[in-house]
């Protein structure tokens, strides 16, 4: 770990893209796809050189731990590793086009799990590469958030951190606005030590959160198995429920063959994605110390139960009162009734956690609420996200957490001006500047898809569909655009396995390079890219 810690983050990386080409290589071998198996082995080994050539070359250069050089190295990973991802992809698909293979990488690398292609047009290795990109993608920005974003305090731990440099344990109110800086921890970029070294801790981070991400990972394809999913299926569907990329080789739902005892299996595994207090590290984003008080935890129990609810109450009544057959219609009427209230609650933790799985109750669900166009929720549950420093995408929970609470105060404050709001430390940060802070970014993701469609619209393309296609991309949801239907667009192809009719192959080429733009920015953050814009960060 020393020799690693002495070479450039990026090319770490780059090594282990290198290295995560051999088992795909394998398997297409395993599988008699030799001219497959050729080119990703052939690809891992290439690449591989050149990282060492690279890093032999960089091993003894010394860094300066700045912000500007830590959000260069995550905007870079995003923009340059699925160039390399996409060597082999495109030799597998030679009539794709490298912009298009470059794309389905982003979109993988990112978890935002669009995809350009049939599943049943794409060979088993290049699905097998597809999860794993997406699961690489998912790891990486659990280590990210925590060793990169969180002493940068972006990310989402800016809600939490203390303003004005105060203690507030000991200090009821600020000396002043501008005071002297205090380093809050021995992480912050101003100590030039080993603890402030990003690919330091990034190794640290590592080796915390890895194994327990792949042990979840191994345990969710053995329980996928034991419940009839086959070998590449259980393991692409693990991988893109712990990376919430919903990555799948299959079209439809993502429990077709197991049925009922798989939702519940994938939906016990989304759980983590709603808050970090399931991973280890991001400490400073616990606001309570136990599970049941967690405010990300309790509004997002919250918004599935009220989705649900929505669509199972609507027409429940009803269904009641026009049921036929006595008490056997009344116990198919309830069994209907649960279906549906299932594919509600399903779908719902899916789209909010930004994976995209659909149920297998969920059209059911869909004809029991007899809503026009239910997508519309699902899409809002997308914006809203998951848990700070997690793999799921969109605004956060705790940000809407935060901006919920300054509400609620505000309206108190009307009705009774003199009222004390209390609720202690942590409540009065996220009701002030954490609530600031919260608006702040949702301002900016509202200018950010302002513009993506924008630029999406300037092609041929409808004002529905370039709205639906913009909300997927900046939150990372790539499956909201089979939900939602959309007017396909055949001003562009990605070959023969392409698959125009989902929305995104028959798009026009830079109407997916813009796509691409907004799925890493959906990912990296709006905020972090506007600190790297800054000129502060640019100072020698």
């Amino acid at each position: 770990m020393t020799v690693l810690a002495r070479l450039p983050l990026l090319v770490i990386l780059a090594g282990i893209v290198s290295l995560a080409m051999l088992p795909p290589g394998l398997y297409a071998h395993a599988l008699d796809l030799h001219h497959l198996g050729s080119a990703f082995l052939s690809c891992g080994g290439l690449f591989l050189i050149l990282s060492a050539m690279i890093g032999i070359a960089t091993a003894d250069r010394p860094r300066a731990a700045s912000a500007r050089e830590v959000l260069l190295t995550m905007l870079g990973a995003m923009l340059l590793l699925p160039a390399m991802m996409a060597a082999p992809f495109l030799l597998g698909v030679p009539d794709t086009g490298f912009l298009n293979a470059w794309w389905e990488m982003v979109s993988c690398l990112t978890t935002t799990g669009a995809t350009l292609y049939s599943a049943d047009l794409l060979p088993a290795p290049l699905h097998l590469w597809r999860a794993m990109v997406g699961w690489m993608g998912g790891l990486f920005m659990l280590v990210a958030a925590v060793a990169l974003l969180a002493p940068l305090r972006v990310g989402g731990f800016e809600i939490l951190a203390r303003p004005y440099g105060r203690v507030e344990h000991f200090e009821r109110l600020p000396r002043s606005a501008v005071g002297p800086k205090r380093m809050s921890h021995l992480s912050a970029p101003i100590f030039r030590s080993e603890l402030a070294d990003p690919v330091s801790r990034v190794i640290r981070s590592f080796r915390q959160v890895f194994p327990i991400y792949a042990g979840l990972t191994l345990l969710m394809w053995v329980l996928l198995l034991m419940l009839g999913e086959s070998g590449l299926v259980a393991l692409a569907h693990a991988m893109g429920t712990l990376s919430t990329s919903g990555i799948s080789p299959v079209d439809g739902p993502a429990a077709q063959s197991s049925g009922l005892g798989g939702e519940i299996v994938i939906f016990l595994f989304l759980v983590p994605a709603l808050s970090r207090r399931f991973w280890p590290g991001g400490a400073e984003l616990k606001t309570s110390d136990s599970w049941v008080r967690d405010p990300e935890l309790r509004l997002a129990a919250l918004v599935v139960a009220m989705v649900s609810l929505l669509l199972f109450t609507r027409h429940f009544i009803g269904a009641l009162g026009v049921s036929h057959g006595g008490s056997r219609g009344l116990f198919e009427t309830l069994a209907s009734a649960v279906a549906a209230a299932w594919g509600g609650i399903f779908n719902a933790l899916s789209y909010l956690t930004t994976t995209g799985w659909t149920s297998i109750e969920w059209q059911g669900a869909r004809n029991w609420s007899g809503l026009t166009s239910p997508g519309l929720m699902l899409a809002g549950l997308a914006i809203m996200g998951g848990g700070v420093a997690t793999t799921a995408g969109g605004v956060k929970l705790l940000r809407v957490y935060a901006l919920a609470r300054h509400s609620e105060r505000e309206l108190e404050k009307i009705v009774h001006p003199a009222s004390v709001g209390g609720g202690g430390m942590m409540a009065r940060r996220l009701r002030r500047e954490g609530a600031y802070l919260a608006f702040i970014f949702f301002m900016l993701f509202a200018v950010s898809l302002a513009v993506v469609i924008m630029l999406i619209s300037l092609q041929q393309i409808g004002f529905d569909s370039a709205t639906i296609l913009s909300v997927a991309a900046l939150t990372n949801t790539g499956p909201l655009a089979g939900v939602i239907p959309t007017t396909p667009t055949f001003l562009g192809s990605a070959g023969v396995a392409g698959a125009p009719w989902q929305g995104w192959a028959g798009l026009p080429g830079m109407t997916k390079a813009v796509l691409g733009g907004a799925m890493i920015l959906g990912r990296i953050e709006t905020l972090a890219l506007l600190a790297l814009l800054s000129p502060e960060s640019w100072r020698k």
